[in-house]
């Protein structure tokens, strides 16, 4: 789907995550995520000058780096991403795609990030405390290989 234009900005609260071939069964598993970041891609430039020229130095497009991406949610009890983070450690690296999904006031899709050859390199449990009063956190963090905004 195309992303839908509007002159207000949308809020960032609402959004949807997708990722494919996680859970045993092969299902997708997403939802109930709090915050996304490291949507984010970079090209960087390489520097270049040859002897015939002016001590002007032109720049030409050099490696493509797509951040990691970071979800966060609340712990349910679903272990998909834990089981999916555990065969890495095992030398079992599978590779997944997924989407990161902006809704509007409704709840309708206006625009979608997909990312692939994701994979899991980093997973931090809650911070616990006895005198805390709020929501046990886990975090999951994904390398991917690509990025693109679906038009």
């Amino acid at each position: 789907m195309p992303p839908t234009f509007r002159a207000d900005p949308y809020a960032a609260y609402n959004f949807q995550v997708i990722v494919t071939n996680v859970s045993d069964d092969g299902t997708a598993v997403g939802g109930a995520f709090t915050e996304v970041s490291g949507i984010e891609l970079e090209i960087t430039p390489i520097e270049y000058r040859t002897g015939a020229e002016d001590i002007t130095v032109r720049k030409v497009p050099g490696l493509k780096k797509y951040t990691n991406l970071s979800f966060k949610r609340g712990i349910t009890g679903d272990v998909a991403f834990w089981n999916w983070i555990v065969e890495a450690l095992n030398g079992k690296v599978r590779r997944t795609a997924g989407s990161v999904i902006l809704l509007d006031e409704n709840r309708q899709e206006v625009m979608r990030w997909n990312f692939d050859r994701a994979w899991p390199t980093k997973y931090t449990g809650p911070s616990l405390g006895a005198g805390k009063n709020e929501i046990a956190m886990e975090t999951l963090v994904l390398a991917v290989e690509r990025l693109a905004i679906a038009v």
